[in-house]
């Protein structure tokens, strides 16, 4: 609950966060309003004074670019993914199975216990992963820290290593939304609230991101409503909401009090950066998907940080978004008997 006391220090931090975005949008960043808040939140959670971002904000930035996301779903994209399902599920069991190698290489530098450990290097979002190790028996605190850090660090360095590397020009403007109606805005919203609240009694994971998006989708590809894109000023703040969420899970205490496995951490997070990307490009030289698509596709990032990115590097949305969508739907059901291998080989490790 936010008390009277917080609401100072709260707007004091979502004012910083707007004009860190406005910043890094004057210094031409990729994704200024995200990776400025965030930017500026880690800074301030690390060397200044630990703020407490309420976590309920992050669904309603989820809910504004699932939204966004969803518009780009039309019959044309749908039919370009199911000729692609074979290379999109090839690739979510190959980072799957990379993320549990390097979950034992992780448990073997810090010691952490299996749970921990595998949740820890297993793609997925940060509220989603951490709740899971809290169901599990694991410790929440690490699980967090390892997803935002892997996401935080893919929403940094992957925009701006393809725009370098492949010298395409990223969408800088996608945020200008030129056609807009205050009905279509309305209907889609009001549509994915229902929905999302639909999917969260049905205690469905992501239920803020998926239900926005499945709604939005639906009503995408039928039109059987008046659907409008939002504009610019909205989806900022979608991503400010994100980016000052993401930066404030970056705590002093976490890097004073678990040195090694913060190190260990890091290793891990950029192995799993590092060997996705690699596999991408080599499934790139036998698939007629472009390289950066792949890459997009199989970064082991959450999908709402990795839409919002295709979107701006002027990828295929709907494409990328499924790879990261067919990721969520083969591990969130399959978790527990996953934890049952890992806990049965460490215990017959241990004996």
């Amino acid at each position: 609950m936010i008390t009277k006391t917080r609401i100072l220090p709260l707007f004091c931090c979502y004012l910083l966060a707007t004009f860190m975005g406005y910043l890094a949008a004057q210094l031409k960043l990729p994704l200024p309003w995200m990776i400025g808040p965030l930017v500026g939140m880690a800074l301030i959670n690390m060397f200044i004074k630990t703020v407490d971002i309420p976590v309920r904000t992050r669904p309603i930035g989820q809910i504004i670019i699932a939204v966004q996301v969803g518009l780009h779903f039309t019959s044309d994209a749908f039919s370009a993914v199911l000729g692609h399902a074979g290379v999109i599920i090839g690739l979510a069991l190959a980072t799957i199975f990379m993320g549990y190698v390097l979950s034992l290489l992780l448990q073997k530098i810090t010691g952490a216990d299996p749970v921990t450990a595998f949740l820890s290097c297993l793609p997925g979002g940060p509220v989603e992963m951490g709740n899971l190790a809290k169901t599990y028996g694991g410790d929440p605190g690490p699980v967090i820290f390892a997803q935002t850090l892997r996401i935080s660090s893919i929403v940094i360095i992957i925009p701006v290593a393809l725009y370098y590397l492949s010298h395409t020009e990223p969408n800088a403007q996608f945020l200008l939304i030129e056609e807009w109606s205050y009905l279509g805005m309305t209907c889609v919203s009001l549509g994915a609230i229902a929905t999302c609240a639909l999917f969260y009694v049905l205690r469905i994971n992501s239920a803020f991101f998926l239900g926005a998006l499945a709604f939005s989708c639906t009503a995408s590809v039928t039109e059987f409503i008046p659907i409008s894109p939002y504009p610019h000023e909205i989806l900022a703040c979608g991503q400010i909401l994100l980016g000052t969420w993401l930066g404030s899970t970056f705590r002093k205490e976490i890097f004073q009090r678990a040195g090694r496995l913060v190190m260990g951490i890091f290793a891990t997070a950029t192995l799993l950066i590092l060997t996705s990307a690699f596999l991408a490009l080599i499934v790139s030289q036998f698939s007629d998907i472009n390289w950066r698509a792949l890459v997009l596709g199989s970064a082991p990032g959450s999908v709402t940080e990795m839409a919002l990115t295709a979107q701006f590097l002027n990828e295929d949305v709907a494409l990328i978004t499924a790879f990261h969508l067919v990721r969520i739907f083969l591990i969130l059901p399959n978790v527990p008997w996953m934890l049952a291998l890992v806990r049965k080989r460490d215990k017959k490790l241990a004996s």
